[in-house]
């Protein structure tokens, strides 16, 4: 791990308050004696060897530090781009702020403080270097970073018309901040080098220690609105936890540098829990809280505004004041109680500080906006479905239901008859409700589906199907229709999907040119399942002889053989020539092996084996066989003509 990482990994325990184990300040020292001692270490390990041991305290030798602080001050004269001056500038403050205040002075602060300043744009940001690249907001983090360093080391004080420029510098930087709707607020580059390019986190984390270091060591505060510095907050607060180290670090860092900083310290308002519900009378609970969690001052939170989004008819709430609670450090207030109804309401919150003598300077960004869902038991009744004559409405059948339950409730109806549905809707406090999702779904027995949205007026909801014009749209198809029923809200604790029963529907033939009711989708995932039994009916098997003419036929095969052994015995066969020597009787069984192998072959090729393995074999047998075979007969050819000399 290079010292960087060891630095951001070590600042990032700091913040969380974990605490390293101790092998992990061993090896960060051995690592920061290391790139101290090296004489070829560069400025930016130097930088970081420094700041990694102002965590971990490292017993370093001054003379040590001295050496380095020379080196140090040779960089920065040498020093012509940005990060040069960043690096050594801020490893010498890291030297003065670890005790050792021999060879930090910068003699020329004011020259280094110009020559960074040359750097600046008009619109707040900087380059990183002096030869036309560019300008980038993350460099001017960096920059404000390395100015306070400069202030910091200067042994004369710096022209204050030069700093009133950077803090002019800061408002038009501040101008060019980005906002989302709810408030979060963020810098981002607008450079369009991809490999140079530093996201939102990264570029936000830069601005903000930049600003947090300038504004702690120049006189007066730096005139950045409060709402601002509390949108920096909720952005790095909106984005959870970062995936990666660095942007874990980024976050922490400036998250940190927020709530320690001379601007204003931002205090976030928090609703622990943004649904209540009426049915467990829940209450509403508020935190506010620096970005960390910490504590906030002694400050006063009132309720400004309570106004339900869904339902205009419930009733406003304005002018409340919370409780605190000391116990859990929230605040506290009855919501529930003061005639709220189920809805989404959108609440004004103000928080007041109190008059006291505060060392720190703090921010609310003024009133603040939250949101809260109440969701409640919504009331349900006079539910009626009914066939009704199409000529003058009269009702021919009407049926009660009970929505709170699945109903079996059969109807029949022809295309001259209509079909009614009816139901109220009401909230806990007998306010109109009106659900995201109202509609009736007619399902026929093949499985085509029609789908029809409820109206209301006030309490009321009401569909009537008149079948003689649906009849087309129905696709003409008579036969059993079940039917649902689906109401659901985000704050209707007893939404439901109902079957209320089925109507049987008597429908004319559909004429010569009516649509077609269209296929059923296929389940993609129908492909997985078990796939239809294939049934395969082979040829019928062809007409076979009767089993007496194949033993026949057999018999016959064998009397070839048999007339073979019988003409074996006829002529007398014996061993009186077989060969004596070792050699030629070794040669002289492998032969007959052979022809027994030949015939074994013969029978496995009608028992077991096709063609061409028995060729295949049989070949290999041949050869061998020729050989064999030529040195028997030869060595009896031999034989014989010996005894013909003798």
């Amino acid at each position: 791990m290079c010292l960087e990482e060891t630095y951001e990994a070590l600042r990032t325990f700091q913040i969380l308050g974990v605490k390293p184990k101790n092998d992990v300040h061993q090896k960060a020292c051995s690592l920061v004696l290391g790139a101290l001692k090296s004489s070829s270490t560069i400025t930016k390990e130097l930088f970081y060897a420094l700041k990694v041991n102002g965590l971990v305290n490292c017993q370093l030798d001054g003379g040590l530090l001295k050496g380095v602080a020379s080196s140090l001050q040779k960089a920065v004269k040498d020093a012509n781009a940005l990060f040069d001056y960043y690096y050594s500038v801020g490893g010498l403050v890291l030297i003065k702020e670890q005790g050792s205040e021999s060879n930090t002075i910068l003699a020329d602060g004011s020259n280094v403080f110009h020559s960074i300043k040359a750097l600046s744009q008009s619109d707040g940001t900087w380059r990183f270097r002096s030869d036309g690249t560019e300008s980038s907001t993350y460099a001017a983090g960096i920059a404000f970073e390395t100015l306070a360093g400069i202030v910091a080391l200067s042994d004369s004080e710096i022209d204050q018309s030069m700093i009133g420029i950077v803090k002019n510098d800061i408002t038009k930087l501040f101008d060019s901040l980005e906002s989302y709707d709810d408030g979060a607020s963020y810098f981002d580059e607008k450079r369009l080098d991809a490999s140079k390019y530093h996201g939102p986190l990264s570029t936000t984390s830069s601005v903000v220690r930049g600003i947090a270091e300038f504004g702690a060591v120049i006189p007066g505060r730096l005139n950045i609105p409060g709402d601002k510095i509390l949108g920096l907050a909720n952005f790095l607060l909106s984005i959870g936890v970062p995936r990666s180290t660095k942007d874990l670090y980024d976050q922490l860092d400036a998250l940190s540098r927020l709530e320690n900083n001379r601007i204003s310290i931002p205090l976030v308002l928090s609703l622990p829990s943004t649904v209540l519900s009426l049915t467990s009378k829940d209450k509403l609970e508020v935190k506010v809280s620096t970005v960390l969690g910490s504590d906030a001052p002694p400050l006063t939170l009132n309720l400004m505004q309570a106004v339900n989004s869904i339902s205009k008819d419930a009733p406003a709430i304005q002018g409340q004041e919370l409780k605190f609670d000391m116990g859990s450090s929230v605040y506290m207030l009855d919501f529930l109680s003061m005639g709220i109804d189920v809805g989404t309401y959108d609440l004004v919150f103000e928080v007041l500080l109190h008059d006291s003598e505060q060392s720190k300077v703090y921010t609310t960004g003024g009133r603040t906006k939250a949101s809260i869902v109440v969701t409640g038991i919504i009331k349900i009744d006079n539910a009626e479905l009914a066939v009704l004559d199409s000529d003058v409405g009269s009702v021919e059948t009407l049926k009660k239901l009970d929505l709170s339950k699945e109903s079996t409730v059969s109807l029949s109806a022809n295309h001259l008859q209509k079909l009614r549905l009816s139901f109220h809707l009401a909230t806990p406090h007998d306010n109109p409700f009106k659900p995201h999702q109202v509609f009736l779904k007619l399902k026929h027995e093949t499985g085509v589906e029609h789908a029809f949205t409820i109206v209301n007026s006030g309490k009321k909801f009401e569909i009537i199907m008149d079948f003689l014009g649906l009849v087309e749209k129905l696709y003409y198809l008579s036969g059993k229709y079940d039917i649902e029923l689906t109401v659901g809200d985000s704050v209707m604790e007893n939404s439901f999907l109902s079957a209320l029963g089925h109507v049987e529907l008597d429908l004319p033939d559909p004429p010569e040119k009516a649509p077609h009711a269209p296929a059923l989708p296929v389940d993609p995932y129908s492909r997985f399942g078990a796939k239809t039994e294939i049934s395969h009916i082979f040829r019928a098997p062809e007409k076979r002889p009767p089993k007496e003419l194949s033993l026949a036929f057999l018999a016959l095969t064998l009397l070839p053989f048999v007339g073979f052994l019988v003409g074996l015995l006829r002529l007398g066969v014996n061993l009186k020539n077989f060969p004596s020597s070792a050699l030629p009787a070794g040669f002289a069984i492998l032969f007959q092996g052979g022809i027994g192998a030949v015939l074994i072959l013969y029978v496995l090729f009608w028992i077991k084996l096709d063609l061409f393995t028995t060729l295949k074999v049989l070949g290999l047998l041949g050869v061998f066989l020729v050989f064999v075979g030529h040195r028997t007969l030869s060595h009896l050819a031999s034989a014989s003509a010996k005894v013909k000399s003798a």
